[in-house]
């Protein structure tokens, strides 16, 4: 399985997770979120990556919502913002 992500818009990013079943992905990360969860540590493309990564572990890519913006992960996995505040 692979991720690849590519930047759309400012703050809006397509990911393409290729596996037995490929899918794709279209993800919003505002400023606003990413300043308060990363402080600007990470690149918003990075940020995205190992989200997926993070949501990889928990549940196949076809089960992952096809349009979402990124905070909806916490909804569905409350260890989310925790984890993702310590990537360095």
């Amino acid at each position: 399985m692979s991720v690849s992500v590519e930047s759309i818009e400012a703050d809006d990013f397509l990911v393409k997770v290729t596996a037995a079943s490929s899918t794709q992905h279209r993800v919003t990360l505002t400023d606003a979120y990413w300043n308060q969860i990363w402080n600007g540590r990470l690149p918003k493309r990075e940020v995205i990556a190992r989200s997926f990564a993070f949501l990889l572990e928990r549940e196949p890519n076809v089960a992952i919502l096809r349009s979402f913006e990124l905070p909806v992960i916490q909804r569905y996995f409350s260890e989310y913002e925790g984890t993702a505040a310590r990537w360095e």
